[in-house]
C-alpha cells in the first residue's frame, strides 16, 4: 500500500481553518481509503451516498447527523446536494461537536450548492491518483504508462491494468456521465472521449468534433465542460498578454490521467507508447499534470500566438508568472518562443523539463531541469508550496 502522507497532512491542516473539509477528486482515485483513516471502524460515522444503504441512513439527515460527535465522513456528496444547507446549520453550532469530511467526484463549479451554502465554512483539498512524489522515481515510467488510478497502477500484470481501465471508461460512460445530464447514447459518448484523446495536447476544435459526431457545437462544449468538472479532462486556457501580437484564444485539451489516455488511444504496452504518434503529447500532458500537483500554482494557462510562439504551461505563484516547456529531447536548447515569452510575458523564470539527468542554464532566466525534480518539489526552481 502506498501511503499518501502529504494528502493526510493537508486534510488535517484544512480542519484548522475550515469547519467542513471537502476532499475532491476523480472517482476511484483513493478518496474513500484516505478518508477512512480519519474515523474509527464504527460505520455510524461513515455514509456512502452511492450505496442505497448509506443513502437510506440519511433519509432524515438533520436528525441523524446532529447526534454524532467527532469526525463524520460523507462520501459522493454530489449525489445529495440538499445536504449542503443542513451541513451549514450543523457547522455553525457552538461548541462544534462534530467535524465533517465530505468527498466528491465533481468540482465545486459542478456542485454549485457547495459554494453557495457553505461559503466561509468550507476548506477544499484537491486529490488525484498517485503522483510521482508518492510512487518514487523508480516507478516513473510505470506511472506514465498506467496512470495514477490506484487499481490501475498497482495491478500485478499489465493486462490487468488495461482491463481495469477499460471497465472504468465503460462504467463512466454508461453510468456516471448520464448522472450529470449528458444524454448522448453511450456509443456517441465513447466516440467523443476517443476524439478528445486524439486532440490531447492540441487546441480544442469543438466545431470539427460536432460535425464528426453529428451534434451541436454548443453540446460538445457543454459536455467537455462536464468532463472537466469530473476531473477527467483539463481544458488549459490561453493566457492573454497585453501585446500587439495575435494570440490564440481556444483552450488546449488534455486527458488528465495518462493511463486513461493510453486506453482511449489503444496503447497497451510501453512499446505501443513509443511507436504511437501521440507519444510526445502524452509525455507533455504527464509532465504538466505532475508540475501542477507539485507546484500548486494559483492559476494555470498556456500561451501561444498565431506567429508560432508558444509556451506549454504558464502559471502564477505568489504574484509572479512562470513558464514551463516540456521537451522530450536529449539536450534541449534555447528557442525563439522562450525569448519572445520572456520579453512579452515578463516571466520570472522558464523551466525546460526533459527526461535527462543534468541540470543546466540556457539563459539567466531559463534552466533545463530533469523531470525527476518534480518528485522533490522543484527545489530552488519555483517558489515552495505551503507546508502544513
Amino acid at each position: 500500500m502506498i501511503k499518501r502522507v502529504d494528502l493526510f497532512k493537508k486534510i488535517r491542516h484544512a480542519f484548522r481553518y475550515g469547519r467542513i473539509v471537502a476532499l475532491l477528486g476523480p472517482r476511484q482515485c483513493g478518496k474513500t481509503t484516505l478518508a477512512r483513516q480519519f474515523i474509527s471502524p464504527d460505520a455510524a460515522h461513515y455514509f456512502d451516498l452511492e450505496d442505497p444503504v448509506g443513502a437510506a441512513k440519511l433519509a432524515e439527515p438533520m436528525n441523524v447527523l446532529s447526534k454524532l460527535k467527532g469526525m463524520v465522513v460523507i462520501d459522493e456528496i454530489q449525489r445529495q446536494p440538499d445536504l449542503f444547507p443542513i451541513l451549514r446549520v450543523l457547522a455553525d453550532r457552538k461548541p462544534l461537536p462534530a467535524k465533517f469530511l465530505i468527498l466528491g467526484s465533481a468540482s465545486p463549479e459542478l456542485i454549485k450548492h457547495s459554494s453557495e451554502s457553505l461559503a466561509g465554512r468550507l476548506a477544499r483539498v484537491a486529490m488525484t491518483g498517485f503522483t510521482l512524489a508518492e510512487v518514487g522515481l523508480a516507478a516513473c515510467d510505470r506511472l506514465w504508462l498506467r496512470g495514477g488510478f490506484p487499481r490501475s497502477f498497482l495491478s500485478k500484470a499489465e493486462k490487468d491494468s488495461v482491463h481495469w481501465r477499460k471497465d472504468f471508461i465503460q462504467s463512466f460512460v454508461e453510468r456516471d456521465l448520464p448522472a450529470y445530464g449528458i444524454t448522448l447514447p453511450p456509443l456517441t459518448l465513447s466516440r467523443l472521449w476517443v476524439m478528445l484523446a486524439h486532440y490531447h495536447g492540441q487546441l480544442l476544435n469543438s466545431s470539427e468534433i460536432a460535425r464528426s459526431l453529428g451534434i451541436n457545437e454548443l453540446t460538445v462544449k457543454r459536455y467537455v465542460d462536464v468532463l472537466s468538472g469530473v476531473f477527467m479532462v483539463r481544458q488549459l486556457q490561453p493566457w492573454h498578454a497585453n501585446i500587439k501580437k495575435r494570440q490564440v484564444k481556444a483552450p488546449k485539451i488534455y486527458i488528465r490521467d495518462t493511463g486513461i489516455l493510453h486506453n482511449l488511444l489503444g496503447i497497451k504496452t510501453r512499446d505501443d507508447l513509443l511507436a504511437n504518434p501521440k507519444y510526445g503529447a502524452s509525455w507533455e500532458g504527464y509532465v504538466i499534470e505532475e508540475v501542477i500537483r507539485s507546484v500548486e500554482p494559483d492559476d494555470v494557462y498556456f500561451w501561444a500566438t498565431y506567429n508560432g510562439a508558444e509556451i506549454d504551461l504558464v502559471f502564477s505563484k505568489r504574484g509572479r508568472m512562470y513558464g514551463v516547456e516540456c521537451k522530450r529531447a536529449d539536450a534541449p536548447t534555447m528557442t525563439p518562443s522562450m525569448k519572445i515569452a520572456l520579453e512579452d510575458l515578463k516571466l520570472a523564470r522558464i523551466a525546460v523539463i526533459y527526461p535527462g539527468k543534468q541540470r543546466y542554464s540556457l539563459h539567466k532566466q531559463v534552466e533545463v531541469v530533469p523531470f525527476e525534480a518534480v518528485a522533490n518539489g522543484f527545489t530552488g526552481i519555483f517558489p515552495k508550496t505551503g507546508r502544513f
